[in-house]
């Protein structure tokens, strides 16, 4: 079979990813907050940006490959961090490792991911991005930066757009509770996805089972939009990003930027790159297209800039890289590819971002990703 003819963009993958998902799982995954007003904005402020294309340039291979941190990758997209991957798909976390190091691009584990560090170390191909939801207990801290650091982890992310649980009305609406408990209505959910089903089976519910060492033993009910992580977190201010960035010795990045004034004091304070992101429209429903910040926060600071939300393409990516991006990071993407092809889906998707790349650099007549960032970009209505 060939996935590019039966797969061949990624609406074709969240299509058969919904038909494979129970519905608790699928709106887990694809839910924003509010209306989603959020993840509108931030498809159509990458629609508005458009370039003219370039032609007579003769054959062209364009290169992607780019650096980032000290590192070359192969690709200048990688995968982000998303919370319980592993209740979207069994095993996802190794899975999305795995394929991350085959294809030379990062992978991001989320500190509320249902495997640990430790789980991950063989499958990191020494270059793991460790997703830090910040404890409050510094002796927790300690010991989670510990933890990764000995699993093979260079680069620590701190999240910090997440100071409280959003509402995520879709995701509640769904019949999900946290822990997860297998009522009558998920049950029948359950029972029409059977893929799902067999793999949950062998595997068992998921959990966060890097937390399980600091929170033993059956915990009361939450809001269904929080975790048990909750129980252990703070929201970070400023002393919290300085005692991280002197007590990790590696690659520091700060996701969940909007505002250029903000990055600046985060270079003051030691950052190694800053993630500007919306959470894709899932923490907070009023903020503009992720898209739209990227000029004014790089002609702030001269780090690199990772970009995230609303990315489906490899045009959104040349779209990010043009306004400022160095690197681009995708996670319902990714989670819909897996879904709908199981180990075979991220593989296929990387591929996917990478020929669609390509094809557009060449209507651009670019051999490389240093002349996105000088491409002249026209509004489109």
């Amino acid at each position: 079979m060939d996935l590019h003819q039966r797969y061949p963009g990624l609406e074709d993958l969240k299509r058969r990813a919904e038909r494979r998902l129970p519905r608790f799982v699928w709106e887990y995954l694809d839910s924003g907050t509010g209306t989603e007003a959020a993840r509108a904005r931030n498809r159509t402020g990458l629609d508005r940006l458009g370039f003219l294309p370039s032609v007579l340039h003769g054959p062209m291979e364009p290169d992607l490959s780019t650096p980032l941190l000290g590192t070359a990758y192969a690709l200048p997209f990688g995968i982000a961090p998303v919370g319980m991957s592993g209740l979207i798909w069994p095993d996802a976390e190794a899975i999305l490792a795995r394929a991350a190091a085959a294809a030379a691009i990062p992978y991001c584990l989320s500190t509320v991911a249902s495997q640990s560090p430790e789980d991950l170390a063989p499958h990191l191909g020494g270059d793991g991005w460790f997703q830090l939801y910040p404890p409050k207990d510094e002796a927790i801290r300690g010991d989670l930066l510990a933890r990764a650091r000995d699993a093979g982890f260079k680069t620590l992310v701190l999240t910090v757009d997440v100071p409280a649980a959003s509402r995520r009305e879709r995701q509640t609406r769904s019949g999900l509770t946290q822990p997860p408990r297998l009522t009558p209505r998920l049950l029948a959910q359950i029972a029409q996805r059977p893929a799902w089903a067999l793999g949950m089976a062998r595997r068992g519910l998921p959990r966060m089972r890097t937390l399980d060492k600091y929170i033993p033993g059956e915990q009361a009910n939450l809001p269904p939009t929080a975790h048990i992580g909750y129980l252990l977190r703070t929201s970070p201010d400023w002393d919290y990003v300085h005692w991280l960035r002197r007590n990790w010795d590696g690659a520091f990045v700060i996701k969940g930027v909007q505002r250029a004034e903000d990055a600046k004091r985060m270079q003051a304070a030691g950052a190694d790159a800053v993630w500007i992101s919306n959470h894709g429209g899932r923490q907070f429903d009023g903020c503009p297209a992720a898209i739209d910040l990227l000029p004014d926060i790089r002609a702030a600071v001269d780090l690199p800039l990772i970009f995230d939300s609303g990315i489906e393409g490899g045009l959104d990516i040349l779209r990010a890289l043009a306004l400022g991006a160095d690197f681009v990071m995708l996670g319902r993407a990714f989670h819909y590819a897996l879904a709908a092809l199981g180990a075979a889906g991220p593989a296929h998707l990387t591929d996917m971002l990478a020929k669609d790349m390509q094809a557009n650099m060449c209507q651009l007549g670019l051999s490389g990703l240093d002349a996105v960032r000088s491409l002249q970009r026209r509004k489109l209505d």
